[in-house]
């Protein structure tokens, strides 16, 4: 039962059992701070952005690509979806960076 003798849903059980396995693995965990989630926030807003960019850019190639071998246009595909993951990944770093401070 919940602090209010309401029940426990699944999500809280589940998030009490990773807080106590943390604590028993000496994981600690600390508050962000207001900097902190400003320039997380930014770091997304940036990426977010470049990512919207890069499926733009695919979409134009993509509608100039018309009649064109199909191989052609998964090679097309293929960049931006490594370019779109490229920055996913450098924006994760990024966040990652943060929140360690």
């Amino acid at each position: 039962m919940g602090d209010n003798g309401a029940p426990k849903s699944a999500i809280d059980l589940a998030m009490e059992r990773l807080r106590k396995k943390d604590a028993e693995e000496g994981v600690t965990t600390r508050t962000l701070t207001d900097e902190e989630k400003a320039a997380i926030a930014e770091v997304r807003s940036l990426y977010d952005a470049k990512i919207a960019e890069q499926q733009i850019l695919q979409d134009a190639a993509l509608r100039r690509m018309y009649g064109v071998d199909p191989a052609e246009v998964e090679e097309v595909e293929r960049r931006f979806r490594r370019e779109r993951e490229r920055l996913a990944s450098e924006r994760d770093n990024k966040i990652e960076k943060i929140r360690r401070g």
